[in-house]
């Protein structure tokens, strides 16, 4: 299993791997760095990262159990700070952690840095579909740092 893929290996056929944003910048990346474009190196948690992160710890029921409370007519503020909650408090997945911590070394090492200053987006694969958009749902919900 793929947890994190850098941007120069993505394209726009990865959408359903790693999102719109990503892949869009895989596709920067490729199709004008040599035109002398710079777009900063990063890279992306895969979608299958994300559902090892729900069957860890009980996510995905505690989630569900949220979306149930909707349901019979919890407010949506409180199910969604429940979830955002319950999301924050669940460790992530040994193997998880181990592949984020490697790609930001990766990408230290690229940057001549040993703890270069990163941007966090979102980028859901179903958010830049030319159905549906769901631009904005998505938050980063307080800054990342990495330690290891």
């Amino acid at each position: 299993m793929r947890r994190t893929i850098r941007l120069h290996d993505l394209g726009r056929e990865d959408v359903g791997l790693v999102g719109g944003k990503n892949a869009s910048l895989g596709e920067l990346i490729n199709g004008l760095g040599s035109a002398g474009v710079r777009v900063p190196d990063g890279f992306a948690t895969t979608a299958d990262a994300y559902r090892e992160l729900l069957d860890s710890g009980g996510l995905r029921e505690r989630i569900a159990e949220q979306v149930d409370r909707l349901h019979g007519g919890a407010p949506l503020p409180e199910v969604g700070a429940a979830i955002r909650s319950a999301v924050l408090d669940t460790p992530l997945p040994s193997g998880l952690a181990r592949d984020v911590l490697a790609a930001y070394g990766h990408l230290a090492r690229g940057a001549g840095h040993t703890d270069p200053d990163v941007a966090v987006r979102s980028s859901a694969t179903a958010e830049d579909l030319p159905e549906a958009s769901f631009a904005g749902q998505q938050g980063t919900a307080r800054s990342c740092a990495a330690s290891g």
